[in-house]
């Protein structure tokens, strides 16, 4: 796949979910996840893991954190002097025009055209940062070759829709895996296809299709293009079997952090040969007292425990101290839980200072969330 398909990581889509207090300051794509992880790092890891090494990022807004921790990509191998890696904002535009006040990824993407243009690639595949999962993207691309579609759009088959991915698209499928129409998740029926947001094609048909929507407006985002495309009968899916979560709501993000305490599913995500990157942070190891007791949860490096910690996933440089109990959390890095804390169903965002003896407990299905750089 090197050389033969460029990766396209799109911020700005329709109906881009946001994580209530978690991204008041960031995008979704930099919201921290796993302990030591940004959203971002799956697609990212997915694309380089699969010999994509021209990756381009198309942002929205309050992409600050997301520049400071992607920084030159050289961390995902990403740090050369061709191809490698590029983040893209609404403000870069190719000429002073009406097409940068207008909303939508397609006029953000057209604003960025030339470096599409001047790629080399023969494909180009498009995902956004939230779809959560391990995929090797070489294999939906010998597919797409292979079945001459126009788009290859990626799916999963879903057994439990009703409760997971609620409002995602469908694909109806007919027996050679052409895409007859493109539904809604309604959480009425078992079993749907859903579609993953991530598709293939040529990377000069993409480019025909941006100048050719931008100048008909008729679309102002890429995807209800290949909605209205798919009566055409040029557009096949791709089926992915792995681990999949849409991670587009403070429950999904909860549901996603205890999941990743399942050993099978860390292992499939995280612990496979297709590993997953990271911005690295040398930190001193984590100190665990003659006090401490951890069960069932990931404690990242730089950390002090000297309470107690289940079911919960502990990040960068927190200090847990004397009879503090958390349970079932989520505590992103340089927090402080005071002496004597009870915590169940929270999850805390970054620089939190919570003194002595204070009690927090959410629902197990809606946390609560504590917004960073604040103390209680």
């Amino acid at each position: 796949m090197r050389n033969e398909c460029m990766g396209l990581i799109n911020l700005n889509k329709k109906g881009d979910p946001n994580i209530d207090k978690l991204n008041y300051s960031r995008p979704i794509a930099s919201t921290p996840i796993g302990g030591r992880y940004r959203m971002i790092d799956f697609t990212l890891s997915n694309m380089v893991n699969s010999g994509i090494t021209n990756v381009g990022i198309f942002a929205k807004e309050k992409y600050r954190s997301l520049t400071d921790h992607i920084e030159s990509g050289k961390d995902w191998d990403l740090s050369r002097k061709k191809g490698g890696l590029s983040i893209f904002s609404p403000e870069n535009t190719e000429s002073q025009n009406m097409y940068q006040y207008r909303k939508g990824d397609i006029y953000n993407i057209l604003s960025n055209i030339d470096y599409i243009k001047k790629s080399e690639e023969e494909y180009i595949l498009v995902a956004p940062s939230y779809m959560i999962c391990n995929i090797d993207y070489s294999e939906a691309l010998k597919y797409h070759k292979k079945s001459n579609n126009y788009i290859t759009m990626i799916y999963k088959n879903i057994e439990n829709s009703k409760t997971d991915f609620k409002g995602n698209l469908t694909l109806n499928l007919n027996s050679d895996n052409k895409v007859i129409n493109v539904g809604s998740n309604i959480s009425a029926f078992e079993g749907l296809d859903i579609y993953m947001e991530t598709y293939i094609m040529k990377r000069t048909d993409f480019i025909d299709v941006v100048y050719k929507l931008s100048n008909n407006g008729d679309y102002l985002y890429l995807e209800d293009f290949i909605i209205e495309e798919v009566k055409n009968n040029k557009i096949g899916a791709y089926e992915y079997d792995g681990y999949l979560k849409c991670v587009k709501s403070v429950q999904t993000y909860f549901e996603i952090s205890k999941d990743l305490l399942n050993i099978e599913i860390a292992k499939e995500l995280l612990y496979s040969d297709r590993k997953i990157r990271t911005k690295e942070k040398n930190e001193s190891p984590t100190i665990y007292t003659e006090t401490a007791d951890v069960d069932n949860s990931f404690i990242a490096s730089g950390c002090v425990i000297e309470g107690t910690v289940k079911n919960s996933i502990i990040f960068r440089k927190v200090h847990i101290e004397k009879g503090v109990n958390i349970d079932n959390s989520v505590i992103m890095q340089n927090c402080i839980i005071g002496e004597g804390a009870q915590l169940q169903n929270v999850i805390f965002d970054k620089n939190i200072n919570l003194t002595k003896r204070k009690e927090l407990k959410g629902d197990e299905n809606y946390p609560i969330v504590i917004e960073k750089n604040i103390s209680i």
